[in-house]
C-alpha cells in the first residue's frame, strides 16, 4: 500500500497542477497520511527551480494547517484519534505523555518533542494528534510547528534549489539519518540557551 501511495505522490509531482496536490498532501500528512510531502517537493523543485521559495512556503503553511487539523482531531474526536495512534503503534505512550505533561520539565520535552516530530522522520501527525489528546497550548503548538516545519521543509526546497537529483539520492540513502541528527542537535542547542538564561 505504502509504495502504490509513494508512486501516486510521484506521480502527483508531475502534474500541471501539482502545487494543489502538494497542498493536500501537506495538509493530510500533518493528520493521517502516511506519506510525507518531501516526496514531491524534490522533483517539483527540480523541475521548477525558480519556485522553490513558494513551493518550500505552500508545503509549510498546509502542513501545520494539517497539524492544526490533527490537533482538533485529538481534541475533540477522541476516538478517530486514537485509532490513527494505534495504526502508528503510540497509543502505549499517550498515558505516560499525559503524566509528564504535568510539571514544568515535561512540558518542556513536549516542545522538544513536537520540534523532532516537525522536523524529522518521526511520525508529525501522532504529534499533531497527541498534542490534542493532552490539550497542549494550541498557540504554542502552532508556533512550534512553524518553526520545525519550516524550516524542515526550506532545508529540503533549498537543498533541492541548489544540488537537483544528488541531493534526490542523498536523500533516498541517508536523509532520514541526516534529518535526525540535525533535529537532535538543534533541541540540544536549544536546552543549552534555556540553560544559560
Amino acid at each position: 500500500m505504502f509504495k502504490r501511495l509513494y508512486k501516486k505522490c510521484l506521480n502527483l509531482a508531475a502534474h500541471k497542477s501539482s502545487k494543489y496536490y502538494l497542498a493536500i498532501v501537506a495538509f493530510i500528512e500533518s493528520s493521517f497520511f502516511p506519506i510525507p510531502p518531501d516526496v514531491m517537493i524534490i522533483p517539483m523543485v527540480i523541475s521548477k527551480k525558480n519556485d522553490f521559495i513558494k513551493i518550500f512556503l505552500i508545503t509549510t503553511v498546509f502542513s501545520v494547517i494539517g497539524g492544526m487539523f490533527g490537533y482538533l482531531i485529538g481534541a475533540f474526536f477522541f476516538e478517530f484519534g486514537e485509532y490513527i495512534m494505534n495504526f502508528y503503534g503510540y497509543e502505549d505512550k499517550l498515558s505516560n505523555i499525559k503524566k509528564n505533561l504535568i510539571n514544568s520539565k515535561g512540558f518542556y520535552a513536549w516542545l522538544g518533542i513536537l520540534f523532532l516530530a516537525g522536523f524529522t522522520p518521526l511520525p508529525y501527525k501522532v504529534f499533531t494528534i497527541a498534542s490534542g489528546l493532552i490539550g497542549f497550548n494550541f498557540l504554542i503548538f502552532i508556533f512550534i510547528s512553524l518553526i520545525s516545519r519550516g524550516l524542515r521543509f526550506f532545508i529540503v526546497s533549498y537543498l533541492s534549489y541548489k544540488f537537483g537529483n544528488l541531493f534526490n539520492k542523498f536523500m533516498d540513502k541517508h536523509g532520514s539519518k541526516w534529518f535526525t541528527i540535525i533535529g537532535i542537535l538543534i533541541v540540544i542547542i536549544g536546552v543549552i540557551i534555556y540553560l544559560i538564561l
